[in-house]
């Protein structure tokens, strides 16, 4: 990797952890479509690299969150459980997706969710 290659790395980073702060987003929304199509990462490497990047991100934001008595421990074990449960069953599957038909589905949720999020917002 080239130094101009890490510097934009650490760029897509820095927003994603912005981002993942500001609105509990980053990983997949930010961090995935910029790999695919800044560095040319298939899709299924750009999400398991997305998923452990998250992590710090995400422990950074929660540890935040938790000091200024915004995070709900109970509630967030529960869905930890389940999140984990779950990623291992979708992890699984899009393993054996086409990488170009999991891209394909990857887009369709995002519009899918960006749709659902505009029609919810109130006026």
């Amino acid at each position: 990797m080239t130094l101009p290659e890490i510097g934009l790395l650490l760029l897509v980073g820095l927003t994603a952890g912005v981002l993942a702060g500001l609105f509990g987003i980053g990983g997949g929304l930010i961090m995935v479509p910029a790999m695919v199509l800044l560095f040319s990462f298939d899709q299924h490497t750009a999400q398991g690299t997305s998923l452990l990047v998250i992590i710090p991100a995400a422990a950074a934001g929660s540890v935040t969150h938790y000091r200024q008595g915004r995070l709900v421990v109970g509630g967030a074990l529960a869905l930890a459980a389940g999140g984990v449960i779950g990623a291992l069953i979708g992890s699984t599957t899009a393993l054996t997706l086409d990488d170009g038909l999991l891209q394909r589905l990857f887009a369709l949720f995002l519009i899918a969710m960006a749709i659902r999020l505009l029609m919810k917002a109130p006026t």
